[in-house]
Order: structure tokens, then C-alpha cells, then sequence
């Protein structure tokens, strides 16, 4: 059987958005073989729970909303932009069910940060001045290089010390959140571009890029895919023991 992937759509109020870039997390996995279950922003929290039961992996894409800095204790930076209430309750349950079943989590984007939020971690809210242009957009395929941390799973999983990658986004990771550690920089600015969970056998891994745009021709990107749907094809139930007291 296939394996089924939840994705959160994007936004809850921008369906231009929607359109344009939910396909692309959609084809790349399924073109690995995987049933791609979209979850409505809209959606109840019992249809969301519903619907992951069914689910053996999770996958956060990116969105043009950013996280509310009070969920991590700080002030709105004036190039913040608004949450996404809707966006953001999809997300934390999908992460609750994941975190307590061992599902595997592929975090793109703004996905790595709201991954790293729900851990407790906190955000760089605004990237400017570094001589990086991060907000290069989805118009520059690659806009910078990015060093891999020896012995991370990201980087067993792409076979490199360094990778170039696209850039959209203007908040990046601050401090990793419980149970996540900094596996990626760009090696001129500092900024971070990776994280992965530190427990060995749960599949958590959140990049600051988009690899679904480059997914059709660039290998690294195709490797992340590949390997996140491998995770969610071997997962099974976590089985719970009872405590004698």
C-alpha cells in the first residue's frame, strides 16, 4: 500500500496561493509513490484527527503567513507578517499526532518554523543586512550555498558537505527547539537553514528552502523527498505498554 502523506494547505485565506503551490508538494510525493492526503485549513479538529489516523507521515509546507512571536515569548518585529490562526491549528495537531506516534515530519520553509515554535524554539523575525539575499524568490533557482553538519541525518541523506538551494523566506530558526538540533547554515551569514530531530529512530527533518520547486531536475532536492516517503512507507505503529504499579 501506499504510503499516505498529510500536508496542511498553506494558507487558510489566500487560495491564489493555494493553487499555485500546493501542486508541487502534492507531485513530489506522489512521484515517490506516496498518496498525498490535503488537509482543508478549515477543517474541525476532529476531521483533522480523523483524518490522520489514516496518515503515516506528515509533511508543513511553506505559507506567506509567519508565526505569531507570542507563542515564543517576543515582541512583533514590524516586518512580521500575520499569523494564520487556521493554518496553525492544522499544524499543531498534525505535530501532536506525529510527535506521539513517531510519524515521520518533513518540515519546508515555514514549516520549519512552525516545527520549531511547537518545540519551544524561537524565531529570527527578520533577516537583513547579512549580504544574503534570502529573499531571493522562486524566480532564482539557486541563490546561495548552504554547509551541512557531518554525521546529520540531512546530511546522509543528501551525500554532500554542501548543497545550493533556493531562498524565499525573511525569518529563519533562532534557538532550536526540545529535541532539535541545527544541521544546516548558510556558511556567509550564519543564518540557519536546517533542523532535524535528535531522537534516531523518528524521521524529523525541516529545511528553510523549497525543495518541491527544483524537485523535476535537482537530485538533492529529489533525495529529500525520496528518503521522508521511505520513513513514512516503513513506519509502523509505536506499540504502548502498560505501566504495573
Amino acid at each position: 500500500m501506499k504510503p499516505r502523506i498529510a500536508i496542511p494547505e498553506p494558507t487558510s485565506s489566500n487560495a491564489d496561493y493555494n493553487q499555485r503551490a500546493l501542486p508541487q508538494y502534492v507531485e513530489a510525493v506522489e512521484a515517490e509513490g506516496a498518496e498525498a492526503v490535503v488537509i482543508p485549513a478549515s477543517a474541525s479538529p476532529h476531521e483533522i484527527a480523523r483524518t490522520v489516523t489514516s496518515c503515516q507521515g506528515v509533511l508543513l509546507p511553506g505559507s506567506p503567513a509567519d508565526v505569531d512571536p507570542q507563542k515564543f515569548g517576543a515582541e512583533r518585529h514590524p516586518k512580521t507578517a500575520q499569523a494564520d490562526p487556521g493554518r496553525d491549528n492544522v499544524d499543531e495537531l498534525l505535530l501532536q499526532d506525529a510527535h506521539n506516534l513517531h510519524k515521520p515530519v518533513f518540515g519546508i520553509c515555514y514549516g520549519l518554523q512552525s516545527l520549531n515554535v511547537w518545540r519551544t524554539g524561537t524565531l529570527r523575525q527578520h533577516i537583513e543586512n547579512t549580504g544574503v539575499n534570502h529573499e531571493a524568490g522562486r524566480k532564482v533557482e539557486f541563490a546561495h550555498e548552504i554547509d551541512l553538519t557531518a554525521g546529520s541525518r540531512l546530511r546522509q541523506i543528501l551525500g554532500l558537505n554542501h548543497v545550493r538551494v533556493n531562498s524565499s523566506h525573511h525569518q529563519s530558526a533562532e534557538r532550536p527547539g526540545d529535541g532539535l538540533r541545527v544541521v544546516a547554515k548558510c556558511p556567509d551569514d550564519g543564518v540557519i537553514e536546517a533542523l532535524e530531530g535528535t531522537t534516531p529512530d523518528h524521521f524529523v527533518v525541516a529545511v528553510q528552502w523549497h525543495p518541491e520547486r527544483t524537485y523535476a531536475a535537482d537530485e538533492p532536492s529529489k533525495a529529500l523527498f525520496r528518503e521522508f516517503v521511505r520513513a513514512a512507507r516503513m513506519w509502523k505503529p509505536r506499540e504502548v505498554s502498560e505501566s504495573v504499579g
